[in-house]
């Protein structure tokens, strides 16, 4: 059983899952207060971390439900569609839980060698969203090139299985997953989805994701996205790339304390120490290690995906 497993077994019982979206466009209270997550909080996010880690499977793996605990942990989950092969494209899949009565949306994501080098390479910018995948946006909101080129890879397919899951499912919940460039992607997909669907609410659920666009792009996400990003302790890739560089985080960070509570931080990029911008403030103060903690899901993928 892989750290990232270990992590969300740690006593906490009872999935009761919190609300799964809410109709777009969300418009989020502002708030300047800390709180910590009660347990039964933090245990609703462990179906998703299972969601998360099986984006790291192979398509036919998932397809068939052959793909260990990570399809275990889940077992209403009925697949709709995978595809991508782990390399020029990374792995992403769409199903339906019944159970927790939401479609879902993973992406794969990366091992910290090879984020880190595309976060921190001098050839990375900020570019526009591509006009015809994101008809409307305004042209002030910019992502990352390099994610903006892997979501556009794959983003036909994903439309059109989300398409077929609402439709032969009739529910209209999107979840969408992703740990690392898995959270990046499934970031993008939430801005994406839901000019091609507008009659289903979408909620976003990242696992150490990096900065993926500028602060317009944040902004639109704090007012028209329902998004939970948890961050473990110094994780690194959360802090890169740099805000120097016109990167911001959008709000709703979870950020996970050495002493393994979760606190949801206010605000985007806060910088208290409870928070991950503060309590990484350079990239010397964090840890690759803690990229693969409670977040494991490289080794979970690899080990029970057999």
């Amino acid at each position: 059983m892989s750290r990232f497993t270990q992590f969300f077994n740690l006593g906490l019982t009872g999935a009761a899952i919190l609300g799964l979206g809410n109709a777009m466009p969300l418009r989020r209270s502002s708030t300047t207060s800390f709180s910590t997550l009660s347990a039964s909080q933090i245990s609703s996010f462990k179906p998703f971390s299972f969601y998360a880690a099986m984006a790291y499977c192979q398509p036919s793996q998932i397809l068939d439900l052959s793909c260990g605990q990570n399809c275990d942990a889940n077992p209403t989950f009925q697949p709709i569609a995978s595809g991508g092969d782990g390399v020029d494209v990374q792995f992403w899949y769409v199903g339906v839980d019944p159970t927790l009565e939401t479609v879902i949306v993973g992406h794969q994501g990366t091992d910290p060698s090879k984020i880190v080098p595309l976060l921190t390479d001098a050839d990375f910018f900020l570019k526009n969203l591509n006009s015809t995948l994101f008809p409307g946006i305004d042209p002030s909101i910019q992502v990352h090139n390099g994610f903006a080129d892997e979501h556009a890879k794959t983003a036909d397919s994903v439309l059109a299985a989300v398409q077929t899951a609402i439709q032969q499912s009739g529910i209209n919940k999107v979840t969408m997953v992703g740990h690392s460039l898995g959270a990046a992607l499934a970031l993008l997909e939430s801005v994406y989805l839901p000019l091609f669907i507008p009659d289903a609410t979408f909620k976003t659920i990242g696992y150490g994701m990096p900065r993926v666009g500028n602060q317009a792009f944040a902004t639109y996400i704090d007012n028209n996205v329902d998004l939970d990003h948890v961050n473990n302790k110094q994780d690194l890739v959360p802090t890169i790339p740099g805000r120097f560089l016109g990167f911001h985080h959008p709000q709703g960070e979870k950020h996970i304390q050495n002493d393994l509570s979760w606190v949801a931080c206010p605000g985007e990029d806060n910088t208290d120490s409870r928070c991950s911008t503060g309590d990484v403030s350079n990239v010397f103060e964090g840890k690759i290690g803690d990229h693969d903690g409670p977040y494991d899901v490289v080794t979970m993928g690899s080990a029970t995906c057999n």
